[in-house]
């Protein structure tokens, strides 16, 4: 059954935030308005290029790590989707708070205002005069418990064989328990906004169809994803076609690391494999599948 769009509404973003004590993301990543028309991407799914890895020099291929990466996602992809459990580490010393990775994901998933898959937290650390800031990206942690699936109550999230938490938009129905349930924040809601709203004319690259799973959804007031609860999903629609995850290729210092942690020859097993490697409120026994290297 599906809610009208009406009652999804009644109270604003901001209001709704307020209620659900949770924090707005601030800075060059709420906003899109600096893009121009002729570089929004056309009405296409995103496709994979034809490039045969194994062609390349493997010293080359092992020394770039979005090469690397490239090739452990192709050899995931031809193992049953139950034998792949994705995973993404994040190395914060090498983090520059650049929030390209938030604009990446999107332009990506063309994201409207207020829903952000992976906003980038800035802290102050240290003691005057040794102080320094620290960069935090958070997407969805993909927990191998997610607090988010049984407070649903239609069963519209839930977690897929290969461990990622998705949202099923035809069946949600906007009731948003599952924001209030995630530890993390990592949970937003879609109120049909615009970043030109108010203004006489509506920029095409708003219009612009997601591809989000793999399929086509149309921004449309009434349709879903409208009215939904929205999260990261690590690109599984371009994984699927044998692309990384839209952040993985924006960062710009390389912070960013994805693969299938099932692979014990894969980068980011590599990665997890190291005593530096930390997750955040593992207290809670939630298990994400997000990792960090602080030091």
């Amino acid at each position: 059954m599906k809610t009208d769009t009406q009652e999804k509404k009644k109270l604003s973003r901001k209001d709704f935030l307020k209620l659900a004590g949770v924090a707005t993301v601030a800075g060059g990543a709420g906003s899109l308005l600096g893009l121009k028309k002729g570089l929004a991407r056309e009405e296409q799914p995103t496709q994979a290029v034809d490039v045969d890895l194994s062609k390349l020099p493997q010293d080359i291929v092992q020394k770039n790590e979005l090469l690397r990466m490239q090739e452990d996602l192709l050899r995931a992809l031809k193992k049953p989707l139950k034998e792949r459990k994705w995973a993404m580490v994040l190395d914060l010393r090498k983090c520059i708070g650049c929030s390209a990775c938030t604009i990446g994901c999107k332009a990506e998933n063309v994201l409207p205002p207020g829903v952000v898959y992976r906003p980038v937290m800035d802290e102050e650390i240290g003691v005057f005069p040794k102080v320094t800031r620290r960069f935090t990206p958070r997407p969805c942690m993909q927990c191998e418990n997610p607090p988010c699936t049984p407070v649903c109550p239609v069963k519209a999230t839930h977690k897929r064989e290969d461990g990622v938490v998705v949202v099923d938009y035809e069946r949600c129905i906007g009731c948003r328990y599952c924001i209030t349930a995630c530890p993390y924040n990592a949970r937003t809601a879609d109120f049909g906004e615009e970043y030109t709203e108010g203004t006489p004319k509506v920029e095409e690259y708003e219009s612009r169809p997601s591809f989000e799973y793999k399929k086509k959804w149309p921004r449309k007031h009434g349709v879903s994803p409208i009215g939904n609860a929205r999260k990261c999903h690590f690109c599984i629609h371009r994984i699927e076609e044998g692309l990384l995850p839209a952040c993985v290729t924006t960062c710009i210092g390389g912070a960013t690391y994805f693969g299938d942690n099932n692979d014990t020859d894969s980068l980011v097993s590599e990665l997890i494999s190291r005593p530096n490697i930390t997750t955040l409120k593992s207290e809670l026994g939630t298990k994400p599948k997000v990792y960090y290297i602080w030091g």
